[in-house]
Formats: structure tokens, C-alpha cells, sequence
């Protein structure tokens, strides 16, 4: 049985309010829709990743689980922080990953078209994230509109609702946003 909007958002409530048993009851509720999330993460991961689904979520939840100064809204504004958990942790791997591959680690690895693949896709990730990071300073609910959309996987009309928009303002923001990230990456 999928819970309802109104059951997740009271114990998002409760949790914020003090209720560490509510964050306990939350999570079996949301662990499928969360795998959902995480997985389309992992269909963007570079090849050779180590990362499962499941442990990028149990990271989260770790995450999440020592956080109770979000102000949650409602149960989609909840997506959308973990959309951003999510996207933290999948750029910390890549940064690390590029470290090791700078000399970090100092132990010989084999180049093979996999290796190498999986280095261009951490590339690419981190070159989105600082692109994000610039457009961040300059329009933060653009920012917030392409984590929820293309980390996210969220709707039009649930982007609109976290954000308190119209989704025409979403589709407008998301066209600007992307455009404005396209020659960000193209001129870096």
C-alpha cells in the first residue's frame, strides 16, 4: 500500500518537532520511492561504478537521519531534499574518484576503455555540479529546478509545488536553466 501525501507529511512534522520515532516510521514508507530516485541517479553514473542503489540510499538516509533542522513542507519538498542528498553524495564520490585518479592513492591501476569511460562520466558530473554551483549565485531556484527535475526525476507539477510556482514558471526556468548550463560545460 503506497501512503498517502498526508501520512508522510505528519510524520515529517513530527520528526522536525522532535519525534525521532517518526523518522523510523517514515522511511519503510518512502524506501521504495527513494530506490526509484536513487536508481535514476545510477543510470547516469559512469560505467564501472561501486556504488549500489541501495547503498547511495542508506547513505542518505544517514545523511537525512542526522538533519532534523530541514523545514519540511510536505512530502514532495522531502523528494526534492533528497534529490539534493543524493546529488551530494554522487558528486563527493566523483571528486574522490579524481583524487585517486591524480595520484591520491598511489596504487597502479589498468587503463581500459572502462576506466577510462568511467573517468569522462565523473568528469562530466563534476563539471555539471560546478556550472551548478555558478548558477546557484546567480538564480537559486533555477538550481533547485534542474536537481528536481534531472537529479530528481520530479514532475513539472511537483517541482511547482515544492517551489510554490506555476509549473509554466518551472518549464520556463527549466529551458532557461539548461540552456544556460549547456554553454557553462561547452565553455569550461
Amino acid at each position: 500500500m503506497t501512503p498517502s501525501s498526508q501520512q508522510v507529511s505528519q510524520l515529517l512534522l513530527a520528526w522536525r518537532a522532535g519525534d525521532v520515532a517518526a523518522f523510523d516510521r517514515l522511511m519503510p514508507m518512502v524506501y521504495d520511492e527513494l530506490r526509484r530516485l536513487a536508481r535514476r541517479y545510477m543510470r547516469r553514473a559512469p560505467a564501472g561504478q561501486t556504488l549500489q542503489t541501495t547503498a547511495l540510499v542508506h547513505e542518505a538516509y544517514l545523511r537525512l537521519a542526522g538533519d532534523r533542522d530541514v523545514n519540511w513542507q510536505n512530502r514532495t519538498h522531502f523528494f526534492a531534499v533528497c534529490a539534493q542528498v543524493m546529488r551530494g553524495l554522487m558528486v563527493d564520490r566523483a571528486r574522490s574518484r579524481q583524487a585517486i585518479k591524480r595520484g591520491g592513492d598511489l596504487h597502479q591501476v589498468e587503463l581500459n576503455d572502462q576506466t577510462a569511460q568511467a573517468a569522462s562520466q565523473d568528469e562530466k558530473l563534476l563539471a555539471l555540479d560546478e556550472a551548478l554551483e555558478r548558477l546557484a549565485a546567480l538564480d537559486p531556484r533555477k538550481t533547485r529546478i534542474v536537481e528536481m527535475r534531472y537529479f530528481g526525476g520530479m514532475s513539472v507539477e511537483e517541482t511547482a509545488e515544492v517551489l510554490n510556482v506555476s509549473p509554466i514558471t518551472v518549464k520556463r526556468e527549466w529551458s532557461k536553466a539548461r540552456a544556460w548550463l549547456y554553454r557553462e560545460i561547452q565553455t569550461s
